[in-house]
């Protein structure tokens, strides 16, 4: 979710959701021991339960980030061993650290020893490498469940899976999202093989029939895609896992007019209007007037000067057009 889950988005989907636990997008270990770590790992109170997404192959500097003062304002920290980018890879981490299993065993540990919040890792089914002399392809059982066992030995109790191998070289980051195919089974066997361990699945999730359909076999879910391009599926989620009694917002209109304090907020800050509604442009998708929410936002947002009023005129406009659709 690079570039994605900042945490503008992670405000918007709390309101959408408050049970859901968010993630940030990737953030590097080194751009926070060299960079501007307050900045980098700013969050909001509203935004808990929220994990901190780290990417890094050195458990000095993976130990640095978890006992910095910003990443212990967070609820769990998780390691990224399943990004497929030529830019992560030659970083030497995200999914190549599947084939560095005692690298990723190492950080964990020195992670934990140097704070008390959970370290999960995120990770993919298996991975192909190419562009190369020789392909090379760990597309098994055998090759996920070697990796898993030496994780969960240095302590990990939690792991996301995306179901997917993750090809390197050949496939950009989007692709790799959507052309590999999807193996389900075997994160359900992975489950099966490993039960003390908790395995939540990714990918390729879209409706709450496949939510409901995954649970039967692993411990948790997780969505991406889809949360974003159509967040509102958070509240659908949210109504299926919430408590009798619980309130769950039916209300596009009035997460809006919820957003607009923080905005008005941010933009007192030096934010710019459009780094926040961007990720607000899917909360009308699949419904009337979906279009002419998307467009005025878009063209409106990036303007100078743009604040809040054009959330509302936006409103307005989807609105007007859903008057005409019907």
């Amino acid at each position: 979710m690079m570039d994605w889950t900042d945490r503008h988005c992670r405000y918007f989907m709390r309101l959408l959701s408050p049970s859901v636990r968010l993630y940030t997008e990737m953030v590097t270990a080194a751009a926070i021991r060299y960079g501007d770590a307050g900045r980098l790992l700013r969050l909001d109170a509203s935004e808990h339960p929220v994990a901190l997404q780290i990417g890094g192959n050195d458990p000095r500097l993976m130990a640095h980030v978890a006992k910095c003062d910003a990443a212990k304002a967070y609820d769990e920290i998780n390691i990224n061993v399943g990004c497929p980018s030529d830019r992560v890879r030659s970083g030497v981490f995200g999914a190549c650290l599947m084939l560095q299993p005692a690298t990723v065993a190492d950080c964990i540990k020195a992670m934990q020893d140097a704070s008390s919040l959970a370290v999960t890792v995120k990770t993919r089914i298996g991975i192909e490498i190419d562009g190369d002399a020789r392909h090379r392809c760990y597309d098994s059982d055998g090759f996920l469940h070697d990796f898993v066992a030496a994780v969960a030995e240095a302590g990990c109790t939690t792991l996301i899976v995306h179901a997917r191998i993750a090809v390197l070289g050949g496939l950009s980051p989007k692709d790799n999202r959507r052309v590999p195919p999807l193996d389900y089974e075997r994160v359900y066997r992975l489950k099966e093989a490993f039960p003390g361990l908790g395995i939540c699945l990714n990918g390729g999730i879209t409706t709450l029939a496949q939510v409901r359909d995954h649970l039967r076999h692993v411990d948790a879910v997780m969505v991406g895609r889809q949360a974003y391009q159509a967040p509102w599926f958070l509240t659908e989620l949210e109504a299926l896992c919430s408590r009798p009694g619980q309130s769950v917002l039916r209300d596009r209109v009035a997460v809006v007019e919820q957003m607009l304090p923080y905005i008005e907020q941010e933009l007192q800050h030096g934010c710019l209007l459009k780094h926040v509604t961007r990720h607000m442009l899917g909360l009308f998708a699949g419904q009337p007037g979906a279009r002419a929410w998307r467009r005025y936002l878009s063209e409106h947002a990036h303007r100078p000067g743009a604040g809040p009023e054009v959330l509302e005129q936006a409103l307005r406009r989807q609105a007007q057009a859903a008057a005409s659709a019907s």
